[in-house]
């Protein structure tokens, strides 16, 4: 689980992959081409490989779903993996499933 936790964590460390997943969760499944259409759009100029890695890597996490349609790779988002951060650090005052606590109460109420 560490180890999963840590693939999410350093995908999401990157500005251009955030971009990357904001850009997915607008217009879903999009080809390579298309997400550095978007990119260079947006003002973020990036080679077409550093954008092919950043996708390699948001994949490798479970961020991001790629089929092959033909000759080209379609990706999709799949935000399940970001739940693990959500639920681990609710809002003040949420209350999480498993012991059916709050932040607040699971944490004394101060969480700085």
């Amino acid at each position: 689980m560490v180890g999963i936790m840590s693939d999410i964590y350093r995908a999401i460390a990157d500005p251009t992959r955030r971009r990357i997943l904001d850009d997915l969760l607008a217009r879903d499944d999009v080809t390579l081409s298309e997400i550095c259409n978007g990119l260079v759009a947006n003002g973020i100029v990036v080679s077409r490989q550093a954008v092919s890695q950043h996708l390699a890597v948001l994949e490798s996490a479970g961020l991001v779903q790629s089929r092959r349609v033909g000759r080209t790779k379609r990706h999709t988002v799949h935000t399940e993996p970001l739940a693990r951060i959500a639920w681990r650090w609710p809002p003040t005052g949420a209350v999480d499933a498993p012991g059916g606590r709050s932040a607040d109460e699971r944490f004394g109420g101060d969480r700085s």
